[in-house]
């Protein structure tokens, strides 16, 4: 669509919520000027991520919600009428977010990344009998892809492709460089990490040059919990649509099993990644939805979780015999607490005042802090026990990571709720923490192999 008809869209949408204000309430101009203003600056910020400007208005005009009480019934009224634009033909051809073109390039890269997965049984490895390699390897397999995409979405400049090819050449590189044992602890380790330091790629490219302001980096934040989402919603139905598919053929006599393993399965989840990513980019009004409810859902139940746990273990007195498996499960917990909290705060408008659910992200948050305390407490004792290993090397650092950005939010979220600190230093110590995680998962893939002698 041509810019001329951008900007008219867009000022006859904000006109129609211009006048939806005036018309059911008697407010002063003034006022309408201000709220004005800050609907266009939201539109103009996501415009800036690379929406179309029909899709920034609709998303605009939903957080504009939680500021205001008539934009959103205007966005509950209107949202199905306003969502039908993007998604029907205008007159020139287009589709907004669901354009032809940018869902014909989702669906090839998804159709590369399944290909890539298999691509290795040209030389001979295979999924069953080279676990270790393709563990190591699989997020090469797509998250250049997916990076590729954005840039394509973007329109990055070629130094941006440039460090961004680098980047995962040298991970490419230090994925199969070493000698790793089979199955060993520094082999698995770098299946782990690997994924979360090239995350970081994707979201660098993702901001579209926005990575150093903190709405850029929380915008990568919304994504990446709205990504998780759609994931797990595909990941659903195709294990609905495997157990069909395997009942049905095994009524004729034939085991469909071996594809499903060799093919399916790691086709599937390949390629499920662009595709969730592309959902999340077209559906982004739809999907805000639904994150924030679940936000609000889980973080009692987790909260609650944390501190029954810590009361039950103050009364029993009983002390922690972490073995490795339950150690990672913990540290799991602990992750995804913090990613409650980081989605509440993307979801969250600045400009309110603190409520009930804030108190409540404080109790999860300083919960989560006591818990992580007590990890590591669990983790030195084993150290001094049984001395260094990959796996408590590798806790220790994440829980010292975990424990310096929970207390700093513990403190940045106390202040703001006794009205001494702003809403704002915490999004911006939040988003400025991110790259610690993905330093320490890049430290753990290029130093922990050499130095523990690849066991």
């Amino acid at each position: 669509m041509a810019a001329p008809d951008y900007t008219i869209l867009i000022e006859e949408q904000i006109a129609q919520w211009r006048s939806y204000l005036r018309r059911r309430q008697a407010i002063r101009t003034n006022d309408v000027e201000e709220l004005e203003d800050h609907l266009r600056e939201r539109v103009s910020a996501l415009v800036d991520t690379g929406l179309s400007g029909d899709e920034a208005f609709l998303v605009a005009v939903k957080r504009m919600g939680d500021l205001d009480t008539l934009s959103r019934e205007f966005a509950r009224e209107h949202s199905e009428r306003l969502w039908k634009q993007l998604v029907t033909p205008g007159a020139n051809g287009e589709s907004g977010a669901w354009g032809r073109g940018e869902a014909m390039v989702a669906f090839c890269l998804a159709a590369i990344a399944a290909v890539a997965v298999k691509a290795p049984e040209l030389f001979g490895l295979r999924l069953d009998e080279d676990a270790g390699f393709y563990a190591r390897n699989m997020s090469l397999f797509v998250l250049p892809l997916l990076a590729g995409y954005f840039v394509w979405k973007r329109g990055s400049d070629s130094a941006t492709r440039r460090w961004m090819a680098a980047l995962f050449v040298v991970a490419a590189v230090f994925a199969n460089a070493y000698p790793f044992s089979p199955a060993g602890y520094t082999e698995i380790l770098t299946a782990m990490h690997l994924p979360i330091a090239l995350w970081l790629v994707v979201g660098i490219v993702y901001a579209g040059g926005r990575w150093s302001e903190v709405g850029g980096r929380m915008d990568f934040i919304r994504f990446s919990g709205e990504f998780f989402i759609y994931y797990v919603l595909i990941a659903l139905g195709g294990g609905v649509l495997t157990g069909f598919m395997v009942a049905m053929f095994e009524a004729i006599g034939i085991d469909t099993e071996p594809f499903f393993e060799r093919w399916m399965l790691p086709c599937g989840a390949l390629g499920a990644v662009v595709i969730a990513s592309w959902l999340v980019e077209a559906k982004q009004s739809v999907i805000e939805n639904m994150a924030p409810v679940l936000t609000r859902l889980f973080t009692p139940l987790f909260a609650i979780v944390l501190i029954a746990f810590l009361a039950t273990m103050t009364w029993t007195g009983r002390g922690l015999d972490f073995q490795r498996d339950i150690l990672i499960a913990f540290d799991l917990l602990l992750v995804v607490v913090l990613g409650l909290l980081l989605y509440s705060l993307s979801a969250r408008d600045p400009q309110a005042p603190p409520d009930a659910f804030d108190v409540l992200q404080v109790i999860l948050v300083i919960s989560a802090l006591l818990a992580d305390a007590v990890a590591l407490w669990a983790i030195a004792a084993r150290i001094s026990e049984f001395g260094f290993t990959p796996n408590r090397v590798a806790a220790l650092g994440e829980n010292v990571i975990l424990l310096v950005n929970l207390a700093w939010s513990a403190v940045l979220y106390v202040r703001f709720l006794r009205g001494r600190g702003s809403f704002t230093g915490l999004e911006r110590w939040q988003t400025a923490y991110l790259p610690v995680y993905a330093v320490w998962a890049a430290i753990v893939v290029i130093v922990f192999p050499p130095l523990f002698g690849h066991i």
